[in-house]
């Protein structure tokens, strides 16, 4: 299964009926090598990795991630695996524990992701460790990424997690991080736009906790993020600038990079963006 170095996250206009899968083919027309796309809310398989692969030719679609409070694993191996019969090695199941706040079960989440992949492996079908990234920031659930799954998938995080995240991984593991970008030059501007999507997240424990780990403050957490915590999680600048921020991932360990463009509005995947941003990073 081939990701190349660049593909785009996205779910917002992926989710609803006016979901245009139009878009998935422009943006493999554009050389993004995969779509990550969040597993949603509700049980199952979203119906959109369908949708999304049939518009397709040869990209990756992945999901970015499903929860697994959501769906036994049975259930979702066998979702899997029909999907992959109709689309050989395009699939790429992404799986995470997501966030205690949003989940009313939510109870020691590594010991229960540790179970999910013990009844995933057992299943048949099953989805192989070579067919699975899992979502993670700390060194532990990186360690479990590197043994039980192709890789990690780590989730606004800076540079600097980059690095401690390959380290922690080693040489071989994939890691795939999120990596989200502002299109706008003036530094007010474009961290005013960061901070539509930086509070929401900062809100949320692991994020934070993450971001503690990594010498971040309260005082850099309050208030959608100080301008040093809102520069180093997002990459803004024109599309050069911009560009020349996520290349510190891939220096510091990425082997492909997941671009999230944030605008401030939710209006529709920014492609024009998108354009820009494969053109400044060699597609």
């Amino acid at each position: 299964m081939e990701l190349g170095r660049l593909g785009v996250w996205w779910s917002g206009s992926w989710r609803g009926p006016e979901e245009s899968v139009d878009v998935a083919a422009e943006l493999e027309a554009m050389g993004y090598g995969a779509l990550w796309s969040s597993g949603g809310f509700e049980p199952g398989l979203a119906s959109r990795f369908g949708r999304l692969l049939a518009s397709t030719e040869h990209l990756v679609v992945a999901s970015g991630i499903v929860s697994i409070w959501l769906t036994p694993p049975e259930v979702l191996a066998r979702a899997v695996d029909a999907l992959s019969a109709e689309h050989p090695d395009r699939f790429l199941l992404g799986l995470g524990v997501s966030h205690g706040p949003i989940v009313p079960a939510y109870r020691r989440p590594f010991d229960t992701i540790v179970g999910y992949l013990d009844r995933l492996d057992a299943a048949s079908p099953t989805v192989p460790p070579a067919r699975r990234v899992l979502a993670a920031l700390g060194p532990r659930m990186l360690r479990l990424a590197a043994e039980r799954s192709l890789g990690a998938h780590p989730y606004f995080v800076p540079a600097e997690h980059t690095a401690m995240a390959r380290e922690t991984l080693g040489a071989g593991p994939l890691l795939a991080p999120e990596v989200t970008v502002v299109l706008e030059s003036d530094p007010a501007t474009a961290r005013e736009v960061a901070r539509t999507f930086t509070s929401g997240y900062l809100a949320l424990p692991n994020y934070a906790d993450n971001l503690r780990r990594l010498g971040f403050d309260d005082k850099d957490l309050a208030l959608g993020g100080s301008d040093r915590l809102v520069d180093a999680v997002v990459c803004w600048g024109d599309p050069a600038g911009a560009a020349a921020r996520v290349r510190r991932h891939f220096e510091a360990g990425a082997d492909h990079v997941c671009l999230q463009i944030v605008t401030g509005s939710r209006d529709g995947v920014p492609l024009a963006g998108y354009r820009e941003l494969a053109a400044a990073l060699g597609g």
